[in-house]
């Protein structure tokens, strides 16, 4: 009957005991599976409970955690399953809020960061295999990871803008550099070069860069085949191209094939038709007609020509000779009309060369007179001074700006585009030259500056001059319009985690005035911090360096070290003996209030007097309590 006693008393407790539980109203899970009868205290030998059985698994060094450590409340349900809902995010979100991407519960090393970053489309080859996180992923606590980007330019910007040998920026190269550079080498140097803006094949099919590129830079290489191969036209004697006058653009008549070799001279017709006309067909060999193999100039009428035909049918003829040159005067065409019209040569007359005295262009005779119009204008170009076309070098071809017209005009200028392109919002005053050169065509500045100076100092709002914004008015603004513009504001205040989302929303920070704009979180944001209630910062005296406690993405989740800027809850004797800010800040809404003696509770205020006897001014009130004890400490 004495055994029965405990028991019954027991069995008697158990609804009251229920009533008070501290894991909830709706935990289901029975108390012998922890405790037993002789105590609370949880034993190992007799703990029947299997938390594999949950959502949560229990593994690594979650198996030496004490429950108490997880379930702070004791309330099991409201302890999350996420990593994050236990573990500080030293990472501020930069990585994501999945901790088991990268950690396991045996411990925070990271042994697959090559493999983290495969799976992010960015493998660690080469020289990037070898590198500190921290060497690319810049923060101040170097566990910060935000996201770079994968493409070569978002690191080595500086690299290509530094470059001089090639000038990459000059030259125009383009920003991808795995186009020239092996993604896994461990320098620069490269032995796979994309060469496709000028084809390295047939005969260009050379290994040497320096047989080309001889001053050792690799910026400002001709690409025209004469620039290369003056030498080989200049000492080429079958045909001698230099007396024979031949064309310096190889290409009209070579391909890239070795040794020159097949050539063609389908534009002979030009000079004199042999593929078309009475002479097709008519001909094996250009020795037929050029007898001097080391003179394509000179060229034989009579040898097939011959007299005394010809003599008779040129009877009428006034200053008949009969010679190769007076054929070709008369028969430019090959043509044996007795007739000459001009417009079948390889002249036409057109525009004022209708009506000018043949001698004024055939001075020396009708043979060899230059088709080309700076042969005859020289002096026309020489003396042109607005513009001075030999000041600015323009091109000796008259024909790419003028016409044949008397007076030269109306001229265009369609090669303005290699002096200046006029693109965007200049194409719409294209024909209008005065807009740009007021009448001076030699001293016109080809920068956005050089034109637009004044809308750079008078620019207010932000206030161009006063900001030192660059005057290279591209980096910001489009040829198109001023607006829309660009602007790294990274150089000024970085645009990161929330404010991502208002990037592209100046007025959002800005309200029209870009001269004044803050840049800090409370020169933005003290209406946030004035208006928060729950916890009021304002009456709580919180600091208004917003960074302390909340980062760039959310305002929550939010960190605020109660040990370190106000007193000890999280350590020291008071940890674990509060469930809720109200257990101390008594008074709703103002966490300045808070009381000590609620807790510390003295029903004999004298002997509490007589253990303060020492203390000068003993007063039994919280803030007293606080000025001698700020951490809580009894002692």
């Amino acid at each position: 009957m004495r055994s029965l006693s405990p028991l019954i008393l027991f069995l008697g407790l158990i609804p009251c005991l229920q009533a008070q539980s501290p894991h909830g109203a709706d935990f289901k899970i029975s108390c012998s599976d922890c405790h037993s009868s002789f105590s609370w205290a949880i034993d190992a030998d007799t703990l029947s409970f299997n938390h594999d059985a949950t959502a949560f698994r229990l593994e690594g060094q979650h198996m030496r955690v004490d429950c108490r450590q997880c379930h702070q409340t004791l309330v099991f349900p409201e302890a999350g399953t996420e990593c994050i809902s236990c573990h500080t995010d030293m990472h501020r979100t930069t990585v994501g809020a999945d901790c088991a991407r990268c950690h396991t519960p045996e411990n925070w090393l990271v042994d697959d960061i090559t493999e983290l970053h495969y799976d992010n489309g960015f493998p660690l080859l080469g020289a990037h295999a070898t590198l500190a996180c921290d060497d690319c992923h810049l923060s101040e606590s170097a566990l910060e990871f935000t996201r770079i980007g994968n493409e070569c330019l978002n690191c080595h910007l500086d690299d290509y803008n530094a470059t001089a040998n090639p000038n990459h920026q000059g030259a125009g190269f383009s920003v991808n550099c795995v186009e020239c550079h092996r993604e896994d080498g461990f320098d620069w140097s490269s032995e796979s070069i994309d060469h496709g803006f000028f084809p390295l094949e047939k005969g260009h099919s050379i290994a040497d860069c320096a047989q080309c590129h001889t001053s050792g830079a690799f910026s400002g290489t001709p690409t025209d085949c004469f620039a290369c191969h003056q030498a080989d036209y200049e000492s080429t004697l079958n045909p001698n191209h230099q007396s024979a006058d031949f064309t310096t653009s190889c290409a009209e008549c070579h391909t890239t094939d070795l040794g020159w070799m097949p050539a063609d001279f389908n534009q002979h017709d030009g000079f004199f038709p042999i593929y078309s006309g009475e002479h097709a067909g008519e001909w094996a060999q250009c020795a037929e007609c050029h007898n001097n193999p080391s003179n394509y100039a000179e060229f034989m009428c009579i040898s097939c020509h011959v007299n005394p035909e010809t003599n008779e049918e040129h009877g009428g003829v006034s200053g008949y000779v009969y010679e190769n040159q007076a054929c070709l005067a008369c028969h430019p065409g090959g043509s044996a009309d007795n007739s000459f019209d001009h417009n079948n040569t390889n002249f036409p007359l057109t525009g004022g060369h209708m009506t000018t005295d043949c001698i004024l262009c055939h001075a020396d005779g009708y043979q060899g007179t230059p088709a080309e119009c700076e042969a005859c204008h020289t002096l026309d170009y020489n003396n042109s001074l607005n513009p001075s076309h030999q000041g600015l070098r323009l091109p000796g071809d008259c024909a790419s700006c003028h016409t044949t017209e008397p007076g030269w005009y109306p001229a265009s200028f369609g090669i303005h585009n290699e002096f200046y392109p006029l693109n965007g919002g200049h194409s719409a005053i294209a024909d209008d030259c005065v807009a740009c050169h007021n009448g001076d065509y030699n001293n016109t500045p080809n920068t956005c500056f050089g034109c637009h100076a004044d809308d750079y100092n008078q620019t207010t709002n932000p206030n161009h001059s006063a900001v030192q914004f660059p005057t290279d008015c591209a980096t910001c603004h489009t040829e198109t319009a001023w607006v829309p513009s660009t602007f790294d504001h990274n150089t000024i205040y970085p645009i990161r985690g929330a404010h991502i989302a208002i990037a592209n929303d100046c007025d959002a920070c800005h309200n029209g005035d870009y001269s004044n704009t803050p840049n800090t979180c409370y020169g933005c944001h003290a209406g946030d911090y004035n208006q928060t209630n729950n916890p009021s910062h304002s009456a709580a005296g919180f600091p208004t360096n917003c960074e302390s406690c909340h980062s760039e993405t959310a305002w929550i989740p939010a960190e605020f070290n109660h040990d370190g800027m106000y007193f000890p809850i999280y350590s020291g004797k008071h940890q674990g003996e509060w469930n809720d800010c109200v257990d101390c800040h008594t008074t709703p809404g103002n966490y300045s209030s808070f009381s000590c003696i609620d807790c510390h509770e003295h029903n004999n205020p004298q002997q509490l007097a007589n253990e303060h006897d020492e203390v000068s001014g003993y007063i039994y009130e919280s803030n007293a309590c606080f000025s001698c004890h700020p951490t809580g400490n009894g002692d």
